[in-house]
C-alpha cells in the first residue's frame, strides 16, 4: 500500500518481543488521536476506547479527509484482540475496507475476524534479527487460513541477514504463497535504513532467484517524517 494515504488505529500488547521493535505496545491507562489526519496535534483520551468512541473518530476523519484508501490495524499484534475487533469491525468496516498488519503467528484468531478484512500484510520473523526462534509452522498455519487476503509478505533485515537466510524465507513463500510479493524492509536505525544499498541489492538477488516478486521497501513514515 505505500503512496496509498491510510487511517492507522495501534492496538496495544504483542505475543512476540523483537529486538528491532519501534514500539512501545504495552497497554497504558491513556492513549492519544490526532485531532484532524495529519494535524499532528494529538489529544490524549481515558483507555480502554470503547467501540462507539473509535467508530465516531474514524468517521469523523473520513468526512474531513475522503481520500483514505483503507484503515489499518497495527500493533503490537491485533489479533491478541480479536474478540473485541470480532465486534467492532462489522461496523469499522462500511467507512473504510481494513489492512491488517500481523506477525502471523495467531491463525484461529485471524479466522475470528478475517470476513470483515480486506487485506492481511504478515510478518516473517527471521530469528537473526528478532532474537527468537522463527515460527515458521504458526507462520504457515496462518497464510492458510489468510489465503487469498493476502496482499503482502514482509521480512525485516538488516546487517546480519544473509543470502542463506533469504533462500530460506523465499523458498518458504514460494510453497506457501507463490502469488503474493515478498517484501524486504531493512531496519530502520536512527531514521533510517540500517543496511547498504549494495548489501539490499544482493539479498534481492538471492530471494528473488527462488521466488521472483522480491521487493526492497523501507519503512517510508521516518524518511518523511510523519508519525
Amino acid at each position: 500500500m505505500i503512496g496509498r494515504r491510510q487511517l492507522f488505529v495501534r492496538l496495544a500488547d504483542c505475543n512476540l518481543n523483537c529486538s528491532y521493535c519501534d514500539t512501545m505496545h504495552a497497554a497504558g491507562s491513556t492513549w492519544q488521536a490526532e485531532r484532524a489526519p495529519g494535524s499532528l496535534q494529538l489529544v490524549t483520551c481515558p483507555n480502554p476506547v470503547t467501540p462507539t468512541v473509535l467508530t465516531r473518530l474514524i468517521a469523523d476523519w473520513q468526512r474531513q479527509a475522503p481520500w483514505h484508501h483503507s484503515l489499518a490495524l497495527t500493533g503490537g499484534e491485533p489479533l491478541l484482540q480479536s474478540q473485541a475487533l470480532a465486534c467492532w469491525l462489522p461496523t469499522a468496516a462500511k467507512i473504510l475496507p481494513v489492512y491488517l498488519e500481523t506477525n502471523g503467528t495467531l491463525p484461529d484468531a485471524l479466522a475470528e475476524v478475517a470476513a470483515d478484512i480486506s487485506w492481511v500484510s504478515m510478518d516473517i520473523k527471521l530469528a537473526q534479527v528478532t532474537g527468537a526462534p522463527t515460527p515458521w509452522e504458526a507462520h504457515a498455519a496462518f497464510l492458510g487460513t489468510a489465503g487469498q487476503k493476502t496482499c503482502q509478505i514482509k521480512v525485516v533485515i538488516d546487517a546480519s541477514t544473509s543470502a542463506a537466510d533469504l533462500d530460506k524465507v523465499a523458498a518458504f513463500v514460494e510453497e506457501h504463497a507463490p502469488q503474493v510479493p515478498l517484501v524486504l524492509q531493512p531496519r530502520t536505525v536512527a531514521g533510517r535504513p540500517a543496511v547498504t544499498g549494495r548489501q539490499l541489492l544482493d539479498l534481492q538477488a538471492a530471494a528473488a532467484r527462488i521466488h521472483r516478486s522480491t521487493l526492497v521497501i523501507p519503512q517510508t513514515h521516518p524518511l518523511l517524517a510523519v508519525r
